[in-house]
């Protein structure tokens, strides 16, 4: 066991793999009658003390190169760990408010993450020392749910805030725009186009998603460029294709819908997709949705859904109206006991997703929960380690699941 600062701990555990499980690469395989049989399951069979207390865990993101993984909670500080063993690390503290999103997407900076809280702030943190390193405060009425870093230099920060866009230079730390008009309601997602990156889209609980173009000097008569109406309010967007010309966005009802940003035409408009979801795995009828995935290599894009006693499920999204949800292809559980709040991936695609030392991801919520997922397609290491409020003990000799509570 390794023990760090300020009590947090964390230990590898042995996972426990369903004998149902499907092939290693997590397909799923036909049987007579056309049913698909049960995706493979990845599960934890203990768990040990931390300090998360009754706090929820908001949101995880992971640094490869500093072989980091930052946690948000709900006392509105900023935990570390090392992704491969749970280790604390340190924790950052400042914000006054809900941390809506965290990053580790500052330019030329992989040691520095970034959070927006509903303080009104965008700070800057170095993880070498656990400090603030920089703050861009645009005042306690406009509470900041969203940003994200692009534009053609790579420096514009964007911002979604109270029916606004903010942009800044993020050199100079200088406000160059706010786009006020575009949107009526609470603006929840702004991203930055992966491969156009003067493009920006952002989303509001209004139902609007707006496309700008962000060369220039930005105003809104002259650099909105499109705007499409989800028709309700808007939870997550997202982007996917070959040459992320596609874009997926989840709302606060569960519904999923696809579109082409581009030319502003949805694809796919799936108000059910829950149910459908919950007739796609033989488990309990699905609560919610996480977060969707896009695998660049495979042009595969799931949608990531949980119930309220923690299972989640990986389910395949189809550009087909009639059969736009498949057979879940990983199942996820025996980790968490209340509902989940965020899923960092450890690849790509969820067949190299158990590549990085055998992790398929990490997944953080309600219960105060922060679990590692080992993939079940490497034999050798069958490992995973949960940092929790609880206490168990298994006997290693049983084959029965381990319900952790």
């Amino acid at each position: 066991m390794e023990v760090g600062n300020g009590g947090d701990s964390a230990m590898e555990v042995e996972a426990q793999v369903s004998p149902l499980a499907a092939a290693a690469s997590g397909s799923l395989t036909p049987v007579p009658g056309g049913v698909a049989s049960p995706a493979r399951r990845l599960g934890l069979r203990n768990s040990i003390q931390t300090n998360f207390g009754d706090d929820y865990v908001f949101q995880i993101a992971s640094c490869q190169e500093i072989s980091t993984l930052a946690v948000s909670l709900s006392t509105n500080a900023l935990k570390f760990y090392a992704p491969a063993t749970g280790q604390y690390l340190g924790e950052c503290t400042g914000h006054t408010g809900s941390i809506h999103e965290i990053a580790f997407s500052a330019p030329s900076s992989p040691q520095v993450i970034c959070s927006c809280s509903a303080d009104g702030t965008i700070r800057a943190w170095d993880t070498r020392s656990f400090k603030q390193i920089s703050l861009l405060n645009a005042g306690p009425s406009h509470e900041m749910f969203s940003f994200s870093f692009g534009g053609t230099s790579g420096n514009l920060l964007a911002a979604g805030s109270s029916s606004k866009v903010l942009l800044w230079d993020w050199r100079s730390s200088k406000q160059v725009a706010c786009l006020e008009e575009s949107h009526m309601d609470d603006v929840t997602q702004v991203r930055f186009a992966p491969n156009q990156q003067s493009k920006l889209i952002s989303a509001a609980v209004d139902g609007l998603m707006c496309v700008f173009d962000t060369d220039g000097d930005i105003n809104e008569d002259d650099h909105l460029l499109t705007v499409m109406n989800v028709e309700t309010s808007v939870s997550k967007v997202g982007f996917y294709g070959n040459t992320y010309q596609k874009l997926w966005c989840l709302t606060h009802i569960e519904t999923l819908s696809t579109w082409d940003w581009n030319d502003g035409t949805r694809e796919l408009d799936i108000e059910n997709a829950r149910s459908l979801a919950s007739d796609k795995w033989n488990l309990d009828h699905l609560d919610y949705f996480v977060d969707c995935h896009y695998s660049l290599p495979d042009d595969r894009l799931w949608a990531i859904g949980g119930t309220s006693e923690g299972t989640l499920g990986y389910f395949p999204v189809k550009n087909n109206p009639v059969g736009a949800i498949d057979w879940a292809e990983a199942v996820l559980e025996g980790g968490h006991t209340g509902v989940i709040r965020t899923i960092c991936p450890g690849g790509s695609s969820l067949q190299s997703l158990g590549q990085n030392k055998a992790i398929f991801g990490w997944t953080g919520g309600e219960d105060g929960r922060l679990c590692c997922w080992r993939s079940d397609d490497v034999v050798a290491t069958k490992k995973s380690w949960i940092s929790s409020t609880l206490v168990s003990r298994v006997d290693k000799k049983t084959r029965i699941r381990h319900q952790p509570y």
